[in-house]
């Protein structure tokens, strides 16, 4: 299924990740609608991308607001196809303190809240309205969503953000054989660390720190080496309910 022709929406489309995978689907004749939560942002992104890009305020869980972005992005053509990059860091929150007191609730539960019940929440309102598609070369729609090489060696202080993104890894083979009837295939991708915004406000020699612990290629993740592999996963059609580590062979250590 060729994205020539056809529309996507892109959540936390606004900068980073999402970014560079909207230019890559546009570039390939997509129409995208960038979802996200910063407005500013959004509306500096398609004036860089173009007419070939549209702009939603949306909050991922908030269910009219993702619907209100699905309606725009089925206005510029057929919708078939979903990248998922919304998401926040975690709260850097210890099980217990050095006092022995338990870490806050609330916290986690938030982190959990965006980036756990968000995805799930994008994914089921995407589903309904990929499922109404035709059928063409076998798919209606492909879904993507976004994880964490935390989700599997998740690092001391990370316990709502590793929760949550091993969430989505989790849920990523059931929502593929749940969606298999409608022709709806669904891929996650799990980022190691990536030069996006968020470790843009890192000083300079941390960030060269973080590089050095890849063992190749020594170097941050662009958010072009993710577009890349998201835009495969959406054409790809035997590509299915998978989790594909995007990392230059990391594994982090404990802390």
């Amino acid at each position: 299924m060729n994205i020539d022709g056809s529309s996507a929406l892109v959540t936390g489309g606004a900068s980073g990740l999402g970014l560079a995978t909207a230019r890559r689907i546009i570039d390939r004749g997509g129409r995208v609608v960038l979802a996200d939560i910063s407005e500013e942002q959004g509306v500096k992104a398609i004036a860089d991308l173009g007419d070939a890009a549209r702009f939603v305020r949306a909050d991922v869980t908030d269910e009219a607001s993702v619907t209100a972005a699905l309606d725009t992005a089925q206005e510029l053509g057929p919708l078939r196809f979903v990248v998922h990059c919304a998401g926040r860091g975690g709260d850097r929150t210890r099980i217990i303190d050095r006092d022995r007191n338990p870490g806050e609730l609330t916290t986690f539960a938030e982190v959990v809240r965006v980036n756990l019940i968000g995805t799930y929440n994008v994914l089921r309102l995407a589903a309904a309205r990929l499922s109404g598609n035709d059928v063409v070369d076998g798919d209606r729609g492909a879904v993507v969503l976004t994880a964490s090489v935390a989700a599997f060696d998740g690092q001391i202080g990370q316990t709502s953000y590793t929760a949550a993104k091993a969430g989505v890894h989790g849920l990523t083979l059931v929502a593929a054989r749940d969606l298999a009837s409608w022709q709806i295939r669904v891929n996650t991708i799990a980022p190691g660390v990536m030069d996006t915004p968020m470790l843009g406000r890192l000083r300079e020699d941390i960030r060269d720190g973080l590089a050095a612990s890849v063992p190749h290629p020594k170097r941050l993740g662009e958010p072009d080496d993710f577009a890349r592999l998201a835009v495969e996963m959406l054409e790809n059609p035997y590509l299915n309910g998978q989790t594909v580590r995007l990392d230059g062979a990391i594994r982090m250590a404990p802390r």
